[in-house]
Parts: structure tokens; C-alpha cells; sequence
């Protein structure tokens, strides 16, 4: 069954007053459907997802709704994976479509790749202990050049204890995941994946945010520069954004 949202569900989805949408209707920003008995507008959840691929601010701040919250919010169906393998269908789908982009050239393959990495590590570092709501959120907005891949899993600091008990905090746990290789972690021996994210980051000169509990880490293009910071606001999983504008 297609269900349909009226505007105050809407409103709330996107952050915005009934107003505003009513505003947005008239002057084509975002066009509502009207129910022919009744004159009221309503949204298919396609009409959604459609705006925000077309407004980063807004797709922006859904995707922190939804990993920052206390309790996940809606977001549209093509926003969230639930398994490994819905995330692989949707990243082959976004490798098909970046490959198709000349400006890019074979840097698709890098943009993809490093995706994999971050989407891989959240399913892997959660098997069966998921604290929330299992699966990624995973989204992408191909005017702005930035993906997102969110978490609302155990977080960096939590998963490395397990094999690295005398870890403090946040920052000294994610400079760890990017920088040194940890073995020893069942099911299978695991710990290149985010140091070849960071690689890429810094060959390409693309650009990339990673957050997990009170720490994170922005990369810059020099390999050697590289730190983590603190953060005030707390987050259990993970918040990545990679940005691939530079290529």
C-alpha cells in the first residue's frame, strides 16, 4: 500500500511549519498533490526523498535527525539500509550513476570504494549487538557532491575497547581505527578498511568528516596531518560525510 503524508506529518519530516510548505506548493519549490474531493494536499514518500536529493540543507539535517536523536526518526525508505545487502544493491546503483559522470573520470571507482569501506564497517562492527536500530542510513545529494552514511550503532571507542581495553575516549580510539591495523576481532581479522579510506581521502584531496561519540576527525589532503578533535555534541554510532567535490 502507498501511503500518503499529509502536510503537518511533512512539516515535521522536514523541520518546516505547514506554512511554509503551503508556501513552497504555490511557488513550485515543492509541489504538493491535492486530494480531488477534498482540495487537501498530501506527499507520496517519493515526493520527499525527490526534495531533499534537491536540497542538501534539508537532506543535511534529516540525516542528523536520524543519527544524532534519541529515537531514530522517519526517514524515506531509500535513505536507510537495513542489511549488507540492500547497501551493496544501492552503492552499485550510485557507482553506475557516478560512473556515468564525465568530470569524474575513473575516480568513480575511488569515490565507491571508500564508500564500501564506511558502510562495511558499520554492518561489520554491529553483528548481532546493534544498541538501536540496526542498519545505516545511506543517502547522497549529486548536486552538492556529498554522501552521508550514518550509524546508530555501538560507535568506534565501544568496538576497539574489546581488543584495546586501555582506550580513554573517543579521539584516541578513532585515530587508532584510521591508523593502525587491529586484529583479533571476531568474526574475521579486520582493521585495513578505514586506513585505506584515509588513504584515498588524502590522495584524491577529496574531503571527509567522520564522528563517533564525542570525537572526530575532518581529513585534509596531507596524510601526515591528522588528528582528532573533541566534540560536544554526543553521538553512539557513527556520522560520516564525504564530500568529492575536489576531484
Amino acid at each position: 500500500m502507498i501511503h500518503k503524508f499529509n502536510i503537518t506529518e511533512v512539516a515535521d519530516i522536514l523541520g518546516v511549519n505547514s506554512f511554509t510548505l503551503r508556501r513552497w506548493d504555490e511557488s513550485g519549490v515543492f509541489k504538493a498533490n491535492r486530494d480531488s474531493s477534498t482540495s487537501h494536499r498530501y506527499y507520496f514518500e517519493d515526493d520527499i526523498t525527490n526534495f531533499l536529493l534537491n536540497n542538501f540543507k534539508y537532506f543535511l539535517d534529516i540525516a542528523v535527525k536520524w543519527s544524532f536523536s534519541n529515537k531514530a526518526i522517519y526517514v524515506p525508505s531509500k535513505f536507510y539500509c537495513a542489511d549488507s545487502s540492500i547497501f551493496k544493491a544501492r552503492l552499485d546503483m550510485l557507482a553506475n550513476i557516478l560512473k556515468k559522470d564525465s568530470s569524474i573520470g575513473e575516480s568513480f571507482s575511488l569515490i565507491t570504494s571508500v564508500v564500501a569501506e564506511i558502510g562495511k564497517n558499520s554492518f561489520d562492527h554491529n553483528i548481532g549487538q546493534w544498541p538501536d536500530i540496526k542498519g545505516i542510513f545511506f543517502g547522497y545529494c549529486l548536486n552538492e557532491r556529498k554522501i552521508i552514511l550514518a550509524d546508530r550503532g555501538q560507535g568506534i571507542l565501544t568496538t576497539l575497547k574489546r581488543v584495546r581495553p586501555n582506550l580513554k575516549n573517543d579521539k584516541d580510539a578513532l585515530v587508532v581505527a584510521f591508523t593502525e591495523v587491529i586484529t583479533g576481532r571476531d568474526p574475521e581479522h579486520r582493521g585495513n578498511g578505514l586506513k585505506y579510506v584515509r588513504k584515498v581521502i588524502c590522495d584524491t584531496q577529496m574531503h571527509l568528516w567522520f564522528h563517533s561519540g564525542n570525537g572526530a576527525i575532518d581529513f585534509s589532503d596531507d596524510i601526515d596531518d591528522f588528528s582528532a578533535i573533541d566534540i560536544e555534541r554526543y553521538m553512539a554510532g557513527c556520522f560520516v560525510m564525504l564530500d568529492y567535490k575536489l576531484i
